[in-house]
């Protein structure tokens, strides 16, 4: 997590066609690879949890629907680094029990960038293998597949399909940005040629803080979800009115918008603004909070919903001060809380470093109120 970026973004004019139908994965989508090997050899981990993909359906048996997503943390065996799949799969199903709307491997919270290709597909794997043996094998799994070139990405989303993912959730690329072409036509041929080769959907991720300031404007994004197989969008940006013409926008432009099942899902990045992404015709949020608190940003979500908005507003209070917590200490604080807090999660993968005692202490003082909401639901 990281501070939001508020600027706003430039408005245009929404006549944009809008025309989705379901799809059905291409178990041959890989072939259009070419000659395409692994990006690495196969890596030798250490763990006592035998992990294949036990995957059940397809994306549209797993439709993306409202409701909290959580890009759930990857967790290491302290000694060794290793990746802990037992701690993961144990994770996962806390969530599921939780009674999230699905779960996000790869993401920033799970520390992607940490990752071998094969880590990847085994921390993916494990999570909807243990989703599937716990009773929970309609939950989505959206996996964090972006990458600095073209062929790359369509790799991971290949991967994280074969893993046992839903929906690829891809963030652009940002390297080489003052050499891409004017007007945003590199970033449009990019998630045009990653999505015309993905073998699963995508859902566009706008996180200004990770990819070197670049912020997708509202008409980017609306002319990215005429394709049939980019389905929805993250906001970490923390832009409201932008959140707010993208949802306008697409249901207007869906050929039958059901409210429960929209076309194109667009989801706040970050608990904090969960009621202001309501408000704005947003469908809900994917948002590391939720892995120490999914239930109270679950509630929240559901009080406004129900018309309780006092009591929504109270409530959001509470999270969004949890959430700067996590915004603040990011991946290492949040695993600071849940160990604090929950008795597992461990340090991040090095070089990032270890908290001090210090830290440690501050975080889980600033985790305290919204834990204790947490307990109480």
């Amino acid at each position: 997590m990281a501070p939001h970026n508020d600027a706003p973004s430039p408005a245009g004019s929404y006549t944009l066609g809008f025309n989705k139908f379901p799809f059905r994965p291409n178990t041959s989508s890989a072939l259009r690879l070419g000659t395409l090997t692994p990006a690495e050899s196969q890596s030798s981990l250490s763990s006592s949890f035998e992990s294949t993909s036990h995957d059940t359906g397809s994306p549209m048996e797993r439709p993306l629907v409202p409701g909290v997503y959580v890009p759930t943390m990857c967790f290491f065996e302290e000694d060794t680094e290793n990746v802990d799949t037992i701690t993961i799969a144990n994770h996962a199903v806390r969530l599921a029990h939780a009674g999230v709307t699905g779960l996000a491997t790869q993401g920033s919270n799970g520390e992607a960038v940490h990752l071998t290709h094969t880590e990847r597909q085994l921390v993916t794997s494990t999570t909807r293998k243990a989703l599937n043996d716990a009773g929970f094998s309609h939950m989505p799994i959206i996996v964090g597949c972006g990458s600095q070139s073209t062929r790359e990405t369509i790799q991971l989303c290949c991967e994280a399909w074969e893993a046992g993912g839903d929906y690829a959730l891809v963030l652009p690329p940002s390297y080489y940005a003052p050499l891409f072409a004017p007007s945003s036509a590199t970033i449009v041929e990019y998630f045009t040629k990653v999505a015309d080769s993905s073998p699963i959907p995508l859902i566009i991720y706008n996180y200004p803080g990770a990819v070197n300031g670049m912020d997708l404007s509202s008409d980017i994004i609306l002319k990215l979800a005429q394709h049939p197989k980019i389905v929805g969008v993250k906001l970490t940006c923390g832009n409201t009115g932008k959140l707010n013409r993208v949802a306008a926008a697409t249901r207007k432009l869906s050929q039958k918008y059901d409210p429960q099942s929209p076309e194109f899902l667009v989801l706040a990045g970050s608990a904090d603004f969960s009621i202001q992404s309501l408000v704005a015709g947003g469908h809900g949020i994917l948002a590391g909070l939720a892995n120490i608190a999914p239930k109270a940003c679950i509630r929240t979500i559901e009080l406004h919903k129900d018309g309780k908005h006092d009591d929504a507003q109270d409530m959001q209070e509470i999270v969004s001060q949890g959430d700067w917590t996590a915004i603040q200490g990011g991946v290492v604080g949040v695993k600071a809380g849940l160990q604090a807090w929950n008795g597992y999660g461990g340090y991040a993968r090095s070089p990032l470093p270890k908290p001090t005692a210090e830290q440690t202490q501050s975080w889980k003082e600033g985790f305290r109120e919204l834990v204790l909401l947490e307990k109480s639901l």
